[in-house]
């Protein structure tokens, strides 16, 4: 496996490719990133068509989730999508939030972000802004977002501790997050496990479920909860790539595997409503019964 550096790399520079390449591929394949499969469906996420403020234009089939569909956004709410991608999670949250909120996208590949700033322009929206930013370091301010949300990026992340703690830092007291990843249960096969393209694709990145659940409770999250959880069943013409039949096989027959989880945590505190008062509500609250106003 590579080092934290070239990870980043690699997965800019696939993530750049998808940026330009037909949607399908990237439904066909690993997150868009990893081996094309010859079985033409989405791997790994969910049907986004139903979603009110879906937009096909940014929808390029990188998901392993609908967070935006669990993340309880509220009208006005200010909300952050990590690895935002083309803007479809942020689009979507925008339709939650309502032109009275807010919605900052985050991603650290131009093309993505170019991309996302058109779709953002075609559909008028004034609202919703997409900043180029490591996850590690985000470009916002403290005690920022009401919610974050997240689909199938934080298994691309090295350091996992340090973007929690990030996710942590710019959420409002008493904010939340429900972000979708992949998480394993039991060891991947070796092959799978050290292979730079398979952790473009997701899947060496990926931590074990109780570790990852673990490391959000380690960065002060509590009402930790799976929101959804399915099994993510990788096609044989992918796995060809990595294992033997009879390593398939095997493979096939465990229990434990891939998995898309949906988890919604909270950070402690309460959130500070703001309540604009009327001037007559002001003046009569202010001024005295002999006529003197503050």
């Amino acid at each position: 496996m590579k080092n934290a550096k070239e990870l980043k790399s690699l997965v800019q520079e696939k993530y750049s490719e998808i940026a330009l390449q037909d949607k399908t591929v990237n439904a066909a394949s690993c997150c868009g990133a990893g081996p094309v499969s010859g079985q033409v469906y989405t791997i790994m996420s969910d049907d986004y068509t139903a979603m009110e403020g879906y937009n096909a234009d940014a929808d390029l089939g990188l998901g392993c989730g609908l967070p935006t569909q669990f993340a309880k956004i509220q009208k006005g709410d200010t909300v952050i999508d990590l690895g935002s991608g083309a803007g479809n999670d942020a689009f979507i949250a925008r339709h939650e939030t309502g032109p009275e909120g807010k919605v900052i996208g985050i991603d650290f590949t131009p093309a993505m972000i170019q991309k996302a700033r058109e779709n953002s322009d075609k559909l008028g929206y004034n609202n919703v802004e997409f900043r180029e930013g490591d996850l590690e370091n985000m470009p916002v301010s403290n005690d920022v977002a009401d919610v974050i949300v997240s689909n199938c990026v934080l298994n691309l992340v090295p350091d996992k501790t340090r973007v929690l703690s990030e996710i942590y830092r710019v959420l409002k007291p008493g904010g939340h997050f429900s972000i979708s990843d992949i998480v394993l249960v039991g060891d991947l096969p070796e092959s799978l496990q050290k292979d730079a393209e398979m952790y473009a694709g997701c899947i060496s990145g990926a931590l074990q479920k109780e570790d990852y659940l673990q490391k959000i409770k380690a960065a002060g999250f509590q009402n930790i909860q799976v929101q959804k959880e399915k099994v993510v069943l990788l096609p044989d013409d992918i796995l060809t790539a990595y294992l033997s039949p009879e390593e398939i096989s095997a493979f096939a027959k465990k229990e434990n595997g891939i998995f898309s989880v949906t988890v919604y945590a909270e950070k402690p505190g309460t959130k500070k409503k703001i309540q604009l008062q009327t001037l007559g509500a002001i003046e009569s609250s202010c001024c005295t019964p002999g006529g003197g106003c503050c």
